[in-house]
């Protein structure tokens, strides 16, 4: 067997772990003491906001950044003094990063030549690459020349053509249109599965990260704020900055005016309502009503009057299937909601929501930041 090929055959692996990985950029601390592992066969979602480190992280597995402290071991092998070539990872980068002047057929085989892969195998391993992200009819054309998706794949096909043990993809959709982003969503998940691919994905959106990750990381300011499945993340956020992350757009801060039975009743300036406290101490002082816009409904006549509010529409925009709302209460509280049934602004609205959908938290809201990159 080869060094080439040998190196190609070790492409599984047991566990990568980061173990106290810090990242100080000057006097700025980009990453705080992160300890994580993944599981080999993972898809691993790294969700956050601008500047709370999730692109560093990829950055620093990748071997594109030293660490400042803490150390990464593959199979329990430390790998964070090794230049990125010899880590035997993928990486597919935001805005592409292929050659202009090379066809596609030549920038997919690029890193195998580096490698000083055989003519034959590298012949065989781009065409199977190519296949793979159906562009075998484009393989003599320039990256020029293609789509922004077909670029997309190019750079897929180049980070898999080289049978990586694990996959980084930093933000690789975010320059798509919204239809284009869902349908290469489905490939990169596809092709995670059909490769047995271990895949690190950095992302600011969280439908992308609910929608392709076995596990979702959301990071805050250099450190993990939260980690679970994406059932897990989304439906018991561990704060209001993850809630927000997870589609609760009311984040209502009231004070405790009753508990009772495991339950606890916030009010404040005419609205009352009652849910299920997601931290074991929650104080008489402020705390904060979660509830997502689609789980409100308009209350009928025989409506429990637990989580009963009017609101006035102030803003209703139609999104096909639904309504999303804006109104306020009488007390001047902004709710945001949605409907399948249009409302017209300036009308008043009764809405109800399940106590089981209103969550507790302590504190005061927490702006999760621009949903940017």
């Amino acid at each position: 067997m080869t060094a080439v090929a040998a190196e190609d055959a070790r492409v599984g692996f047991g566990e990568l772990r980061m173990e106290g990985v810090t990242r100080r950029f000057g006097t700025s601390l980009a990453l705080d003491r992160i300890d994580l592992e993944i599981k080999g066969g993972e898809f691993l979602a790294l969700l956050g906001p601008s500047g709370c480190g999730k692109s560093t992280a990829l950055n620093c597995l990748a071997g594109l950044l030293p660490l400042s402290e803490g150390a990464i071991r593959l199979d329990g092998e430390r790998i964070d003094g090794l230049p990125p070539e010899r880590r035997g990872f993928g990486m597919v980068f935001q805005n592409y990063a292929l050659f202009p002047h090379l066809s596609v057929r030549k920038n997919v085989a690029f890193g195998l030549s580096v490698r000083r892969t055989g003519k034959a195998e590298i012949a065989k391993r781009v065409d199977e690459a190519l296949r793979l992200v159906e562009l075998t009819e484009h393989a003599h054309k320039l990256p020029g020349q293609l789509s922004g998706g077909q670029q997309q794949r190019v750079a897929i096909a180049r980070a898999v053509v080289l049978r990586p043990r694990l996959v980084l993809m930093d933000e690789p959709l975010s320059n798509l249109d919204a239809k284009l982003r869902v349908q290469m969503r489905t490939e990169i998940r596809r092709m995670h599965q059909d490769l047995g691919l271990t895949t690190v994905y950095v992302t600011h959106d969280q439908e992308e990260a609910l929608a392709l990750a076995d596990r979702v990381v959301v990071l805050r300011a250099g450190r993990i704020e939260q980690e679970g499945t994406p059932e897990e993340v989304y439906t018991y956020p561990a704060s209001t900055y993850i809630a927000g992350f997870m589609g609760y757009r009311n984040l209502l801060p009231m004070p405790v005016a009753a508990r009772e039975g495991g339950r606890i009743t916030l009010a404040d300036r005419g609205l009352r309502l009652t849910g299920v406290p997601q931290q074991e101490d929650i104080p008489d002082g402020a705390a904060v009503a979660a509830v997502r816009p689609e789980d409100f409904r308009v209350a009928g006549e025989t409506a429990d009057p637990v989580n009963a509010l009017r609101v006035r529409v102030d803003v209703s925009e139609f999104h096909g299937r639904e309504v999303a709302a804006e109104g306020v209460t009488d007390g001047g509280h902004v709710i945001h909601f949605r409907l399948p049934e249009r409302v017209a602004p300036g009308s008043r609205v009764e809405l109800t929501v399940p106590v089981e959908r209103v969550l507790v938290f302590s504190g005061t809201a927490e702006a999760t930041g621009p949903k940017e990159r």
